[in-house]
């Protein structure tokens, strides 16, 4: 009998991924939710904001691009290893500067390394699951959440207490920093499994690595885009609802997307789960139909707490479908799926640059529980694309399972 389990290695390097996820969802809820106190410290205007909020997505897209041509040279857990630090010793720079140049240098550099990062590490999370051969990557992206949910919460914590973002921001990076290096010590990616058993890559497998269909990997980018049009509009647009049409108060304005987190942490954490039971297709089709409702259910609500039941059924159903989209890529091309996902990764960042502006002039122009009717839309066509979740033949997953033990890729 052929032993599946995954190997010690396999194991420490889920280990150190999920820690990575997880260094990197605290340090991106820490730039976002401390917006407002960049602006007062930098002295940004509101019409100039909107200018420094874009470019981060906008340059992350380039870091994005430019990683999928450095894999091909570079292991994709050296690149995770060091644009780590570097996105958190940007957050840093840009809470300790006092000029308005050093702040754009600072989310500049931060996009950048930020796509970069957002690629490899997703790059090593297809490179695990195929290496286990069972559905493992809605866990990363759940470590991510619970970092988010606690950046959010000390950001929160130093919002309440008048905590400087010096102050605030340089304990952290002085331990997270070298946490995420320790742990990067054993990740495992495709190049490291090779150079580990003397094998090098031939010829065949840098064309077949080379060869990425955009025709075929559209479907999964409208559907990164568009889960990431829900999620923006959930975080700009969750409280600003909730107190303006259904006139809840301020505090409780503040709860919905705390319940959005928390609701995503644990459809993430049971997530593989689910995946493993019924496959890919139908948690995507599931979590479309919940992510949908949601939105239904918001743009009816007739009050506040009607409104925070579908911010959490959003929560549930949109949990699934970013990490399920990585996945798909990664089994639509087994042997390019650094390459795809490099690319799909770019739509992450067009979602989330379309979505805010998106439901912000359709509510400033008709009304917002209209404008909650177009991500609702966009989130329900993935329902016709659910078939690019669908494993294929000699892959892994729902019935086309490989060796857990010997195949990363």
């Amino acid at each position: 009998m052929t032993d599946t389990r995954p190997t010690p290695r396999l194991r420490h390097g889920r280990a150190s991924l999920a820690v990575s996820f997880f260094v990197q969802g605290a340090v991106f809820a820490l730039l976002v939710t401390r917006i407002p106190a960049l602006q007062d410290r930098y002295g940004v205007s509101d019409g100039l904001l909107p200018a420094f909020l874009a470019a981060v997505p906008i340059l992350a897209g380039v870091g994005s691009v430019g990683t999928e041509h450095l894999v091909k040279r570079v292991r994709p857990g050296l690149v995770l290893r060091w644009a780590q630090p570097v996105v958190s010793i940007a957050l840093l720079t840009a809470g300790s500067g006092t000029a308005l140049w050093q702040l754009a240098l600072a989310l500049a550099v931060f996009g950048l390394s930020v796509g970069a990062l957002d690629a490899s590490m997703n790059m090593l999370g297809v490179t695990l699951q195929h290496a286990y051969g069972r559905s493992i990557m809605l866990g990363f992206h759940a470590a991510y959440s619970l970092g988010g949910i606690g950046g959010a919460s000390l950001a929160w914590a130093g919002a309440h207490w008048d905590v400087s973002l010096p102050v605030l921001y340089a304990p952290l990076v002085a331990t997270l920093v070298p946490v995420a290096l320790f742990a990067s010590r054993w990740y495992v990616d495709r190049a490291g499994e090779q150079e580990k058993d003397g094998k090098q890559e031939s010829p065949e497998d840098e064309q077949e690595s080379a060869a990425v269909s955009m025709k075929l990997l559209l479907p999964l980018c409208l559907v990164m885009s568009f889960a990431y049009i829900g999620d923006s509009t959930v975080s700009n647009w969750s409280a600003k609802y909730l107190e303006d049409v259904l006139h809840s108060s301020e505090q409780l304005a503040t709860v919905p997307y705390n319940v959005y987190m928390v609701t995503a942490l644990l459809g993430r954490t049971f997530g593989d789960l689910g995946v493993r039971r019924f496959g890919a297709v139908a948690v995507v089709r599931v979590g479309t139909l919940l992510a949908a409702g949601g939105f239904a259910v918001v743009a009816a609500a007739p009050g506040a707490w009607v409104g925070m039941l579908g911010f959490t059924l959003l929560g549930v159903g949109l949990c699934v479908l970013v990490p399920q989209t990585f996945a798909a890529a990664g089994r639509l091309f087994p042997g390019a799926s650094d390459a795809a996902i490099a690319r799909l990764n770019i739509f992450n960042y067009v979602g989330f640059l379309i979505g805010s502006p998106l439901v912000g002039a359709l509510g400033g122009a008709w009304s917002y529980r209209g404008a909650m009717l177009v991500p609702m839309a966009l989130v329900l066509a993935t329902l016709w694309y659910a078939r690019s979740f669908a494993p294929t033949p000699a892959r892994y997953g729902d019935g086309h399972e490989r060796s857990r033990t010997v195949d990363v890729g």
